[in-house]
């Protein structure tokens, strides 16, 4: 079996024999608590100290693939488009599904303990399989635009109640369709950079009506997923759901940082500014939708109300995920899960978002990021943001024995977000996405 690129006839036997590899196992060795593992082979951006240069990496194991380096298993025309002098993934997010499933099957055969092109050249070996320890992560895609949603009903009824009472947690058109606001892609940082806690107008007391300006008191994480938008539509032509799976690349873990006391007074009228516009962490690896694809799970559909034509779902379905958000203090000797939850939790789908968002004819482009909004389970460990574990402040968040509590963020604590989906000895998972608050600006 020799390694040249895959012919068109190839690319179409690959299209109909995706999980052609899915049983076997790579030569670089992966353990079984690997996020990282052979079935998974998510992409990033990354560089090196010996060649600074962003490039397209692979994760596997403890160990990056230099995609550049090994371009020659690639079809010419993929390798043009979507690896050569590529510094994001827009070029590939853009490219569409049948470039995509060329490019994972191809990783998949060069990767395969039974293909010697890669194996058995230790010259190339060195160089195209970089540890992990060694290089350093770039934001994956130029991102154009940033929308946030607020598609768990968990979570949404849960803040409804503390600000509005349970009788009208939910607001009259929370049922009909996916809310969201526009953020700051600006702003959108990649795992391990520092977020400085915010400064802004806040209310200094419960009872108080004018504001101060001062350093944000409520600091907050929201545990989020987000997905990047692969081909976009024409401006003015809405993208529809038997279309939208073709517009979705892949997913990463995303930390919607949230100023609760200067949102409080600011949203009314129109929603989150300030607030939520001076930070967003996302993890650096992006998931690919055919790596997730084993873990979907049958949604229930929404019924009452039923969603108008336009976001009726005829194969509702979501995703296993399992999600965990952990605390580390300044003086404490490790980090301390306070969030175990899972994306299955969420109401309103990817494509009905992505569907909604287009609707009016609103043109997506590839490497768009889309926020999940805040994830939430049932039970009170399943609660995504500490707003609700500590239910407005009412109640003490324990840091598991390290005898400190919380009820929002200080200063120098390192929250850390991570998630796998678990298949029969591999996981498929996003690594983690980490940020450590700094004090404000004086």
């Amino acid at each position: 079996m020799n390694c040249s690129p895959l012919s068109p006839l190839s690319v179409l036997l690959a299209i109909l024999t995706t999980n052609r590899y899915s049983c076997r196992m790579s030569f670089i060795s992966v353990h079984e608590d690997s996020h990282f593992s052979y079935q998974n082979l998510p992409y990033g951006i990354f560089s090196t100290q010996n060649n600074p240069t962003p490039r397209i990496g692979v994760a596997i194991g403890d160990y990056v693939l230099d995609v550049s380096e090994v371009k020659q298993f690639f079809s010419p025309e993929l390798a043009s488009c979507c690896i050569e002098n590529q510094r994001t993934l827009n070029a590939l997010m853009g490219a569409g599904r049948r470039v995509w499933t060329e490019f994972r099957n191809t990783l998949l055969k060069i990767l395969s303990k039974d293909e010697p092109c890669l194996r058995d050249n230790m010259g190339l070996r060195s160089s195209a399989i970089v540890p992990m320890s060694d290089v350093l992560m770039h934001l994956p895609a130029q991102i154009g635009d940033y929308t946030d949603f607020y598609s768990s009903r968990n979570h949404a009824t849960n803040v409804g109640t503390m600000f509005r009472g349970k009788d009208n947690a939910l607001q009259p058109n929370w049922l009909h369709l996916p809310v969201g606001y526009h953020g700051r892609s600006s702003s959108v940082v990649i795992s391990g950079t520092p977020i400085k806690r915010p400064r802004g107008q806040i209310l200094p007391g419960p009872n108080a009506t004018e504001p101060i300006f001062a350093p944000c008191k409520l600091l907050d994480y929201e545990l989020e997923m987000g997905f990047f938008v692969g081909p976009g539509n024409d401006h003015g032509e809405p993208i529809s759901m038997e279309k939208a799976a073709d517009h979705i690349f892949g997913m990463v873990l995303l930390n919607d940082w949230s100023a609760r006391d200067i949102q409080k007074w600011e949203y009314v009228p129109l929603g989150p500014f300030n607030a939520k516009n001076f930070g967003t962490t996302i993890s650096p690896w992006v998931v690919t939708m055919d790596a997730l694809a084993p873990f979907r799970l049958p949604h229930v559909p929404k019924v009452d109300p039923e969603p108008l034509p336009y976001l009726k779902e005829h194969d509702s379905f979501e995703f296993d995920i399992n999600l965990f958000v952990s605390i580390q203090g300044e003086s404490m000797s490790k980090p301390e899960v306070v969030t175990s939850s899972n994306f299955k939790y969420m109401y309103w789908s990817m494509r009905q978002q992505l569907v909604h968002h287009s609707v009016t004819g609103c043109n997506m482009k590839p490497g768009d990021l889309l926020g999940s909004g805040t994830i939430s389970g049932l039970e009170d460990h399943e609660f995504g943001c500490l707003l609700e574990l500590c239910w407005k402040g009412t109640r003490e968040v324990k840091l598991g024995d390290s005898g400190e509590v919380r009820k929002f963020l200080k200063d120098n604590d390192t929250v850390i977000l991570s998630g796998y989906a678990q298949g029969p000895g591999y996981k498929v998972g996003f690594g983690d996405c980490t940020g450590k608050v700094l004090p404000a600006n004086q």
